[in-house]
């Protein structure tokens, strides 16, 4: 997730402001793809944990390349029952500015972690996330790789295979092909596992 630029910060920092009503504050129903458990009674959750889940988790996401404000804005939305939630919600809850939450949202859209809908009857727009994000977000990282493949590919060809570099190359490029060959085995392999698991 780091073939796109963005600059830290952004906001104030501090643990995400929880609202009262989770799913009714988000607004627009839930689809199908959210509505797992609905029936179920939910046990009452303590929002300061929430809050304080929401922090670790982006805090684990930015050592991994993400930048601080997209990582919060995108576990707040996997914390929220529907799924979804206005930018002003979001800044709310994030205590962040709307040009913090701006660029956040820009970013995820790009890297395909999130979508943008219009709320019907409305001029606002919302931003969802999925139960299957990083299955999507995995699934379109093909493209990624098969980027890296190619310009690794032309890396060795430039440095020629029987220098030093070039032998680096060789290996670059052809760890990159192990992944895109596989990648599409281990995808098999986790719908066969989810599908197993909605049977039970």
């Amino acid at each position: 997730m780091n073939d796109v630029k963005h600059t830290r910060g952004g906001g104030k920092r501090g643990g995400a402001k929880p609202t009262a009503g989770d799913t009714s504050a988000a607004g627009a129903k839930p689809t199908a793809r959210g509505k797992r458990g609905a029936g179920a009674k939910q046990a009452a959750r303590d929002e300061h944990e929430v809050g304080r889940f929401i922090e670790r988790f982006a805090a684990t996401l930015e050592e991994s390349g993400v930048p601080r404000m997209p990582a919060r804005v995108f576990v707040t939305l996997l914390a929220t029952d529907s799924g979804t939630l206005t930018a002003a919600e979001l800044a709310e809850r994030l205590q962040a500015s709307p040009a913090a939450i701006s660029g956040a949202v820009r970013y995820l859209l790009q890297v395909d972690l999130i979508t943008r809908e219009r709320e019907p009857g409305s001029r606002r727009d919302r931003y969802r996330v999925f139960d299957d994000a990083w299955y999507e977000a995995t699934v379109r990282r093909e493209r990624l790789l098969l980027r890296w493949e190619e310009s690794a590919r032309d890396g060795v060809a430039a440095l020629r295979a029987d220098t030093p570099a070039g032998a680096r190359m060789t290996e670059t490029l052809a760890f990159f092909e192990f992944l895109r060959r596989e990648m599409p085995l281990l995808q098999e392999r986790w719908r066969r596992e989810r599908a197993g698991s909605a049977q039970l």
